[in-house]
Formats: C-alpha cells, structure tokens, sequence
C-alpha cells in the first residue's frame, strides 16, 4: 500500500480553504497539509471558537480529503530569530504588537504552545514548523566566532523551545522541524545537535524536506539514513543547483525565480532530488506517513505545477518488498 499524497496549503493561502480543495481534489490529492495562516487553520480561532475545527473537519470531509498534519512555520521562526522589519509581514497582528523584539519572540512561543492545543483539538498529532535562529547571522565564521556564541545559541533553543515541547507532551502532538538554512538545524550535524540541546525529547522531531538540503551539496538519502526514528512527517519539493561559472551557491542577494541565482526550486520531478531513493530509504525505516507536495516554482504555472507534482509523486511513490527476491531458493 503507497502512501497518501497531500499538498501543502502555504503557498495557496491567497485562496479561501474551500476553494484550494476544489482544486486538490481536481489536481487529485488524497488530502490536504494545512497551514497556520490565510485562512486555512487560524489557531486563535481554534482555541476560541468550539465549533471551528469541526467545521474544518467537515469541509475536508466534504471533499473527501484526508489531514495528517498543520504547519506553523511563519510564527515558529519568530521563536529564536533577533526580530526585525521583515516578521511584520508573515506574523499574525497579535503576535506583532508593538514590534518590541523581546515581546515577539515571547508571544511567538505562547502561539507555538497554542498550536500545540489547537492540532490535539483538530486530531492531528504533527505540527510542521520552524524554530529561527539566533546564529544563523554566524554561518560564515569571519570575524571569527567564538565557541561559546554557537553553544549559547542552542542553550537559547533549549531555553525557548523546551517550554513549548511541554505542551507539545501534554497534548500528545510532536513537533517537526523542517530542517532549512535560516533555523537552528539546516543540516546534518546542526541537527543532530539541536536534538543533544533538547536531550533527545520525543516530541521534537523533524518534517524531512529534500530540497534544502540538496543545494547545500548534503544527500536527502543521509538525512534519512541518519535519523531514522526521528522523520515525523516528509515533504516533496525538489531544487536544481545551476552553478555555470558566474552563479554562486550564495545566489548574491537575488530573489527565487532570478536565472543568475546558483540554485533554486523547482518543481517535483523537475530538478536533482533522486526522488526513488528517497522512498527506498522510507519504506528502509518504516516511514508510513504522507508524501506532502510543498510546491514552489517561479518558473512554472502552479496549477499546472501541483497537478503534475501529484501525478509525479503517485508515480514514484512504492510499497517495500514483503518477500526477498530469491526467497525461493532458500531452505
């Protein structure tokens, strides 16, 4: 039995919910990844409101879609990032206030804690997200960096965010991090340390995204391989790395979409992700959850995109051996 296909909401919240389920159904989608913000899945609405997720139970129901997971990435970045003008826009108004830095980082953490009630009353058990980074700002180690600014940035993960996995506990619902340059982990090894700061808790884990992770030269397979027990949740998209001798890695301050950029998403199927090994090392681990399509290409029509990015994804998607191949020939 393949896995469910799913869509991600984040990049269509420009459409009212109803409306993108239309059109996942027509794309055919098995179910819908919603995210924190349009009006997909409004947590304050959810703890305030008795009959909101019922209703939005109801609305998938309707189009027979199936939900697995919600995503707060938008809010979780303000958890450890050192704010500025650029949070005002994905932020929430409520979680922006006044713009004082301190204020929005604790209100982000309050509304990740939320977030955690709000997907225990909707019935799902994973909320995708990011946590920031206070140190992504030191990638580049010149001026030198001090040890101790790194070690203090994860002492600070552990301060902020072990509160927040508290409630994650209570709740019975897990975090996954997706792992991505600009948070606390981006690869392998940060990862790896980000979970020793927390102490390995159960409830942090992380949504497996290919894409970020192939531009940085990382192999997607590895990740996997790496952290077998702790993949809560997978997206697909996938990325194209187009170094030609004057593009850099860095992508020189330009935007998705520019063709002087060293690297850039693009749709699933369409650029390097070895798409195959990523199911074999799934069904390696035992990975049954949904394949969830984050779709993102400045280059290609979206509807266009997310039809053909489900058809990919079902394509490629399968079930692992139940026998070995010359079992007959055993004892």
């Amino acid at each position: 039995m393949t896995r469910p296909v799913t869509l991600f909401t984040g990049q269509w919240a420009d459409l009212p919910l109803e409306e993108l389920c239309k059109k996942a159904v027509e794309f055919g989608y098995d179910g819908l990844e919603l995210a924190c913000w349009g009006d997909h899945f409004e947590v304050d609405k959810a703890l305030s409101d008795d009959t909101y997720c019922a209703r939005k139970r109801d609305l998938l129901e309707k189009y027979d879609l199936q939900l697995f997971a919600i995503s707060n990435h938008l809010v979780g970045q303000a958890v450890l990032d050192r704010i500025d003008e650029r949070h005002k826009a994905i932020l929430p108004d409520y979680v922006w206030g006044d713009g004082d830095p301190d204020g929005v980082n604790e209100r982000a953490a309050e509304e990740m804690k939320n977030t955690a009630r709000a997907a225990q009353k909707l019935g799902v058990d994973v909320v995708n997200g990011f946590t920031g980074s206070s140190i992504w700002h030191l990638i580049y180690d010149f001026p030198p960096t001090p040890p101790e600014m790194i070690e203090a940035g994860f002492r600070l993960l552990a301060e902020r965010w072990n509160p927040i996995l508290d409630v994650f506990q209570e709740c019975g619902v897990k975090f996954a991090l997706e792992v991505h340059p600009t948070e606390i982990a981006f690869d392998i090894y940060s990862a790896e340390r980000a979970l020793q700061a927390l102490d390995n808790r159960e409830e942090f884990g992380f949504n497996f995204d290919p894409s970020h992770l192939l531009w940085q030269g990382v192999d997607p397979v590895e990740f996997i391989r790496y952290f077998p027990d702790r993949i809560y949740h997978v997206h697909m998209k996938d990325a194209a790395v187009t170094l030609n001798g004057r593009t850099g890695i860095l992508s020189s301050h330009l935007t998705f979409g520019d063709p002087r950029r060293g690297w850039d998403f693009r749709s699933v199927g369409r650029g390097g992700v070895r798409f195959e090994e990523i199911i074999r090392a799934l069904n390696a681990i035992g990975y049954n959850g949904p394949l969830s399509v984050e779709w993102e290409d400045s280059g290609m029509d979206r509807e266009y995109g997310a039809k053909s990015a489900c058809e990919y994804v079902k394509q490629v998607d399968f079930a692992p051996s139940q026998r070995r191949f010359d079992a007959a020939f055993g004892d």
